[in-house]
């Protein structure tokens, strides 16, 4: 048994309902405000460990909601997006479970946050796409709504992104990393491992064999 289904049989009567709808909600909602009414808001709103210690405690739930959507031609394909996988794990998983791998995500970022200064949602989101092409990789997605393509290639594109972050940056950027995708290493990084001892044996056996009739 999963320890994930452990905890849900004695607190799975703790979960947030449809608590992906209600981010994608939230950033949408202040990405209208910003763009119409006040383009400061997203300032309100990040995760900031020096606002948080100065009283602005809202920071600790309101980053969720910080509209980088805003920010990006794709944003609403990639709001979009998230609805759709997040809507998929929700119905695969159950609210608890899926309210526990956010809140794993989230208290990633306060540990960066109040370790670094800083923290964002991005990783949350990252390890949101990275359960979906874990769970599904052969399923079919529309390339900025034209080119088809298997989730698992955009998932290991994703994953070289990350590699070349996770590389390219000092101790506190590689702690980041690692703490933004909280959830994904804690649901699935047993899996993972697994699969990557497989992996190389299988390729070994195939090599060493490859190499015995040579």
């Amino acid at each position: 048994m999963h320890w994930t289904d452990k905890l849900e049989r004695r607190f799975g009567h703790i979960a947030i309902p449809q608590l992906i709808n209600g981010i994608l909600g939230g950033q949408l909602i202040a990405g209208v405000i910003t763009l119409i009414l006040n383009r400061y808001l997203p300032y309100f709103l990040d995760l900031s460990r020096a606002e948080i210690l100065h009283g602005q405690i809202w920071r600790l739930v309101t980053f969720l909601f910080y509209p980088s959507w805003c920010y990006s031609a794709l944003g609403i394909l990639n709001i979009l997006f998230y609805w759709w996988a997040g809507n998929a794990l929700t119905r695969a998983w159950g609210d608890f479970k899926m309210t526990l791998y956010i809140a794993m995500g989230v208290l990633g970022a306060w540990v960066c946050c109040f370790a670094f200064g800083y923290a964002s949602a991005s990783g949350i989101f990252l390890s949101v796409f990275f359960a979906y092409a874990w769970m599904w990789p052969d399923q079919q997605v529309l390339l900025f709504g034209l080119l088809p393509l298997k989730i698992k290639w955009l998932g290991w594109f994703e994953l070289a992104v990350w590699l070349l972050q996770f590389f390219g940056t000092g101790l506190a950027g590689k702690l980041s990393l690692l703490l933004g995708l909280a959830g994904f290493i804690g649901f699935f990084g047993k899996e993972v491992f697994l699969w990557c001892k497989d992996t190389i044996t299988g390729y070994k056996r195939r090599r060493d064999w490859e190499n015995k009739f040579k």
